[in-house]
């Protein structure tokens, strides 16, 4: 008899009990803060290190996704620390990225901010319960060409949105990313500025060459500080950032509108999905380089689904992993969950400190940190090979990147890895095979063995027998001729389908119809259901046709095709 406490299956308190002990198994442990413990003077250095090339980047994602500096500084900070805190990786740092604000612009031009906090809040809440679900370990199988395909997508659409912005241009219009660079473009030859295009450039080439002199150093802060204190006493007219707040703004939920939640809900949806996708394939990279360390992939969506809930409090982006700063974070020599969370007080202190130095800032200049940051995010190597590799991979490879570019990147994902999969499931059907093997001599003379030759054709199937294999099948076996007995090898089938179940029946009957005896041999207990249920063995097995191995099959068949051939 149980307990007064115990919790009875199906009851309410076995659900509680459930959901308490996940809920533990996805909050921070005694491991965290031992991993702390033990560097913090590293974690330390790594974070300021981080914080000052995350610096311009938070500006710059904040202004190019449509709710202005101050939400991507709002983004690193809140929702850096948050995910700091709870993620699932030691390494990871969080903030504003730029494959979410490709994302947020379409979503701000529809829904204005009130509606990019709500969907961040909605993305924050589907990060959860996929961590709950134990999701994380599923971005493992997303192809390698759609990854690259879509990296490569966002780097040319990031560069895109800075062209406005880069050009001197405020007014250019379009529905799509590229039509808005087109019509800067044409914009900016009806009326040049060249101080901002050499600007944009200038800083991009500074960041790019010297990450190849000193890696250490980071150019993107002193590229910036060099081109607003240009903008600041030389006599050239440029946009700057705007006034920042020197504090961060009070948490609210002014924005919320449960109505507005079924319209918002396919937005946070692709913010989920992206925010997901991009965390956990940044852990991985970070777990790729160094020794020893491993996230934790639910716990890492649970940490990012805390922190889009938290950002938008304050007025911040939906946010994610970033793999450029978390490889900074990782090369500085992060040990530990702190180094994150020193990046996220440090970018706090600036606010506080700095916010009139930096809303002083030429937007011209945060186009030419990101213009950089694009190049960087392209591997051309990488590209190569993968176009090199297959055909298929570099269908993929290709779809993935006209489709970001030209629609967005959820679509592109989704048509990624829907041509990845029909790709892979026909290579996996051209694999199945349908091969007449000889039969045994054993003990008969020529003479029989000639007979029975003549009387018995033995079939090996190998490799899956499913939708996509089987009619290739049942057209092979459809054409057999000038025999009795038909012997089909079954053991070497690695997966049979209700679609490949119906096809082997089809063909049977077919055998039958036409005088020919069908045996089977070798079939894999964990085939019988599927065969079972669709009624395909049911009168071999009343005719005792299914055999357990083929050297049965044979000596029955012997015995059905001798008599016969001596009779003819």
């Amino acid at each position: 008899m149980n307990g007064v406490g115990a919790a009875h299956p199906g009851r309410p308190g076995a659900v509680l009990v459930a959901v308490w002990r996940r809920t533990r198994a996805l909050l921070p442990d005694r491991a965290d803060l031992q991993a702390a413990r033990r560097a913090p003077r590293r974690d330390l250095v790594a974070g300021l290190t981080v914080a000052v090339v995350a610096l311009p980047l938070a500006l710059a994602f904040g202004v190019t996704s449509g709710l202005g500096a101050e939400a991507g500084l709002i983004t690193a900070v809140v929702a850096g620390a948050v995910a700091a805190v709870f993620g699932g990786s030691n390494l990871q740092v969080s903030g504003p990225t730029g494959a979410m604000t490709v994302v947020l612009v379409p979503i701000v031009a529809q829904f204005g901010a009130a509606g990019v906090l709500m969907v961040g809040v909605l993305a924050g809440l589907i990060l959860i319960a996929l961590a709950f679900a134990r999701m994380g370990r599923f971005v493992r199988f997303l192809p390698v060409p759609v990854i690259e395909g879509f990296t490569a997508g966002i780097a040319v659409v990031i560069a895109l949105q800075q062209v406005p912005a880069a050009l001197g241009v405020t007014d250019a219009e379009g529905e799509r990313v590229w039509a808005v660079a087109a019509d800067a473009v044409a914009r900016f030859v009806v009326h040049p500025q060249p101080a901002p295009i050499a600007m944009a450039l200038g800083v991009a080439a500074v960041m790019l060459v010297g990450a190849r002199w000193r890696p250490g150093v980071p150019f993107s802060l002193l590229a910036v500080a060099a081109a607003t204190l240009l903008a600041e006493f030389a006599p050239i007219d440029l946009i700057r950032i705007g006034a920042l707040p020197q504090s961060l703004p009070a948490p609210s939920l002014d924005f919320l509108d449960l109505g507005a939640v079924g319209v918002l809900l396919p937005a946070a949806l692709a913010v989920a999905a992206l925010a997901a996708l991009e965390s956990l394939l940044s852990a991985t990279v970070a777990d790729g380089m160094t020794v020893g360390q491993r996230h934790d992939p639910d716990r890492e969506l649970f940490g990012q689904g805390l922190a889009n809930l938290a950002a938008p409090l304050f007025g911040g982006i939906p946010a994610t992993a970033a793999i450029a700063r978390t490889a900074v974070n990782v090369r500085a020599g992060a040990v530990s969950k702190l180094a994150a969370l020193v990046h996220a007080l440090a970018l706090a202190g600036i606010v506080l400190a700095a916010a009139p130095l930096v809303g002083r800032i030429p937007l011209a200049a945060l186009a030419g940190v990101l213009l950089a940051t694009t190049v960087r995010m392209v591997e051309a190597a990488s590209l190569w090979a993968l176009a090199r590799s297959t055909r298929g991979d570099a269908l993929v490879l290709v779809l993935t990147f006209a489709v970001t570019v030209i629609w967005d990147l959820v679509t592109a994902v989704a048509v990624g890895v829907g041509v990845a999969v029909v790709v892979a499931l026909r290579a996996v059907a051209r694999s199945a095979r349908l091969e007449q093997v000889p039969l045994d001599r054993g003990e008969h003379t020529d003479e029989e063995q000639a007979l029975l030759a003549e009387h018995i054709v033995a079939y090996r199937l190998d490799g899956p027998l499913f939708f996509a294999a089987a009619h290739n099948f049942l057209l092979q076996l459809s054409d057999v001729a000038d025999v009795r007995v038909v012997i089909l090898r079954m053991s070497r089938v690695s997966t049979i389908d209700a679609t490949g179940a119906q096809v082997l029946g089809d063909a049977i009957r077919r055998l039958q119809g036409r005088g020919i005896t069908v045996l089977l041999s070798g079939i894999d207990p964990d085939h019988d259901q599927v065969l079972d249920t669709l009624g395909v063995a049911d009168q071999l097995r009343r005719d005792n046709l299914i055999f357990t191995d083929t050297p049965a099959a044979i000596a029955y068949a012997r015995t059905l095709a001798l008599p016969a051939a001596a009779a003819a």
